[in-house]
């Protein structure tokens, strides 16, 4: 029996992901200085202005003006053509420092514990090379191609805002065709329609989705026709607002909040990245085709207070064992999980956009827990 999945990704250039950047951005910059710092701070930008309001505590100075303008910048808003210009982008800041009833609340006998009561949800499966979920990957490599080929100049009517859809048909839980591709890109206003199509369907669409899906495929470029008016001029952009897209895709559950725009020892993030470890160093013992972990944290206590896992259905994995054993000997303290999966780094800006698993290079990427694990199986 044959089941629809479908995708979503959305550009750099796309408003909630400019706030999510700006966001990332100024949890680097505090890193980049202060790894003790403490941030969540979200982004709200509309036509011509951008607000940057939240919590922070740090011993160094943030030019948060500054990195809000270069992050526009460096996304492509140049040219007050596009409708936003980070030269005229007017730039708020509104942060206060975090409560100190707060701070002296999620340390327990000298352990860091949970910033709030949460749950997260990691995710991992076989269906690609970086084990996320098919559709997903095709969603955000499109639209990470969109940037890619805006940026290197060969399709330079293409402008930052865009967005892909994907529907792929499964066979069990093998991709066997690409039902319909769906792309809405910014461009520039003298750009035929149909030249557009064409130039993203060839250099877009089939560099990129693999062909043997690709025979019965429909391809929509701009189907609503012109895209000129994009970006925050048409569309007002918030952190943390692209969440699904940011972690599996819709067919994953998505636990706890937003995840830019924080500091790495907040929960949600810091437990979304373990959690993702977790989950991909199962499928990596090769005992399963899928594997989702759930951790569940109290405000306050530096362990998750429950662990579940659950494998694919033909896996034969003992998933309440496996839950078990993950939990008494693996060692999920916050303070270890950011020294294991190397958290303290200025690396969020780098995956505020495409998606923040299945990224080479980062910590809880890794698959070196695969063999201890297996030992639990």
């Amino acid at each position: 029996m044959y089941i629809l999945r479908t995708a979503e990704s959305a550009t750099e250039g796309q408003s909630d992901k400019i706030a999510d950047q700006i966001s990332d951005a100024v949890v680097d910059a505090v890193l980049q200085k202060d790894i003790k710092g403490s941030v969540a701070c979200e982004t709200l930008i509309s036509n011509g202005f951008c607000i940057v309001a939240g919590e922070m505590t740090t011993d160094s100075y943030v030019p948060i003006v500054e990195i809000a303008k270069n992050t526009i910048r460096e996304i492509g808003y140049t040219d007050g053509a596009y409708g936003f210009d980070y030269r005229s982008a007017g730039v708020i800041t509104a942060v206060n420092e975090r409560t100190s009833d707060l701070s002296e609340g999620v340390m327990i006998d000298g352990k860091i514990g949970a910033s709030d009561s949460s749950q997260v949800v990691g995710f991992a499966c076989n269906e690609t090379p970086e084990m996320i979920p098919f559709e997903t990957s095709l969603a955000r490599n499109l639209a990470e191609k969109l940037a890619e080929v805006r940026k290197s100049g060969l399709l330079p009517f293409l402008l930052p805002d865009g967005k892909t859809q994907v529907i792929v048909r499964f066979d069990g839980d093998k991709p066997v065709a690409i039902e319909r591709i769906v792309i809405s890109v910014q461009h520039a206003r003298q750009t035929p329609l149909k030249q557009l199509r064409e130039a993203v369907i060839e250099e877009v669409i089939k560099t990129t989705a693999p062909k043997e899906l690709l025979s019965d495929c429909e391809m929509a470029v701009n189907p609503a026709g012109t895209f000129v008016i994009g970006g925050p001029q048409c569309d007002t952009g918030l952190t943390g607002r692209k969440s699904i897209d940011d972690c599996y895709g819709a067919r994953v559950p998505h636990g706890g909040g937003a995840l830019s725009g924080k500091d790495p020892m907040r929960i949600d993030r810091l437990g979304a990245y373990l959690a993702r470890y977790l989950a991909k160093n199962i499928v990596a013992t090769g005992a399963a085709k899928s594997a989702e972990v759930r951790l569940t944290y109290q405000i306050g206590a530096p362990e998750p207070i429950a662990v579940a896992v659950h494998t694919a259905s033909d896996s034969g994995v003992d998933d309440q064992a496996l839950s078990a054993r993950i939990a008494k000997e693996i060692d999920l303290t916050s303070g270890t999980a950011a020294k294991r999966l190397e958290l303290l780094k200025a690396q969020y800006r780098k995956i505020a956009v495409y998606g923040h698993f299945g990224r080479s290079g980062f910590g809880w990427e890794e698959t070196d827990l695969a063999s201890e694990i297996k030992r639990f199986i």
